[in-house]
């Protein structure tokens, strides 16, 4: 005779139920702000239903205020009060966009975690398509890079091109000349940048140092949808200029090789200067202006390039916080 004990067969089913229930996936989108107040509206109310659209999925944002003097933090609480998803760290003054993302990053818990402009160069409808790359196509990064650069100033796309082309040939890594911080990344690869802890960090240069499967996703350019650029081409120039300082020993030997390159010139010179005694009418003043103007040129410029390394040895060195939070709801 069956004996089947009363509620026995409803807890198999909860038991059944419950071990064929998948886990809600969660992913954080890192927005870095820096006087945004004319777009922070247009941003949210774009990317919101995007993010409804992935479904079964817990979203949320994480808004990093980088020291606006606008009203950036007061629409982000605003947000904050009216959707719990919304979470901000304000910094304490301007530290960078660098130091942003870091911040963003590590506050960062979910299975997934991405990261986007808030002016809306980046792309929302490509967030699907990425989304869906890491959590079913097997990839462990989902990036997007620029196929153009409508709209960009021309000097600056001559000077980015360039920045691209000379620092994929002098330092470790390879960039994407069209590589842009938007993506989309799994807890693995957020840990792996995590653990690079330098103060002078170059984003890009970390994305491709730690690697990982990744998966391209082109889009065209896109206009700011209000304000203007934060990145001034002094900005850039020294932002390309941290990068291949940041993953390169190169310029370090530019003296050593320098140097063997005038020597030889110098001692081809000087024979020649003395078979030709002067026939092309060149004193002996003259000559050696020219050689202590070329020496010396080159003793500063070697200077200046070891001073550059030593400084951000001593930074490294003093250990300051890459940023300092004022506020937070996290």
């Amino acid at each position: 005779m069956k004996n089947d004990c009363p509620g026995t067969k409803d807890s198999r089913i909860a038991h059944s139920s419950r071990k064929a229930a998948k886990p809600m996936k969660t992913i954080e989108l890192i927005v870095p702000c820096f006087n945004e107040s004319d777009v922070l509206e247009m941003f949210y109310n774009e990317v919101t239903p995007v993010m409804q659209s992935l479904g079964n999925v817990d979203y949320s944002f994480i808004f990093v205020n980088d020291g606006s003097s606008d009203n950036t933090l007061k629409i982000l609480k605003s947000f904050a009060e009216k959707d719990s998803r919304v979470k901000y760290i304000s910094f304490s003054r301007n530290f960078g966009k660098e130091a942003a993302m870091l911040a963003g990053l590590k506050n960062s818990t979910a299975d997934f975690v991405g990261i986007l402009d808030a002016d809306l160069q980046h792309s929302p409808a490509l967030i699907p398509e990425m989304f869906r790359a890491v959590t079913e196509e097997g990839f462990d990064v989902a990036a997007a890079k620029r196929s153009d650069r409508k709209g960009e100033n021309g000097l600056k796309s001559f000077l980015s091109d360039m920045f691209y082309k000379v620092a994929n040939r002098l330092t470790e890594v390879e960039i994407d000349p069209g590589a842009q911080d938007f993506r989309i990344m799994k807890r693995k690869v957020v840990l792996s940048i995590l653990s690079m802890a330098e103060h002078n960090r170059f984003t890009k240069g970390i994305f491709s140092f730690v690697g990982f499967k990744t998966k391209w996703f082109s889009h065209e350019n896109r206009e700011r949808a209000a304000g203007n650029t934060k990145w001034s081409l002094f900005k850039l120039l020294r932002y390309a200029f941290d990068g291949i300082l940041g993953f390169s020993n190169s310029p370090l030997r530019l003296p050593l090789w320098s140097g063997v390159l005038f020597s030889a010139v110098g001692f081809v010179y000087l024979l020649v200067y003395i078979i030709g005694n002067l026939s092309a009418g060149m004193s002996s003043v003259h000559l050696v202006l020219s050689v202590l103007l070329l020496l010396g040129g080159l003793i500063l410029v070697s200077l200046g390039i070891i001073g550059e390394y030593i400084a951000r040895i001593y930074t490294e060195v003093k250990n300051r916080p890459v940023y300092i939070i004022d506020e937070t709801n996290i």
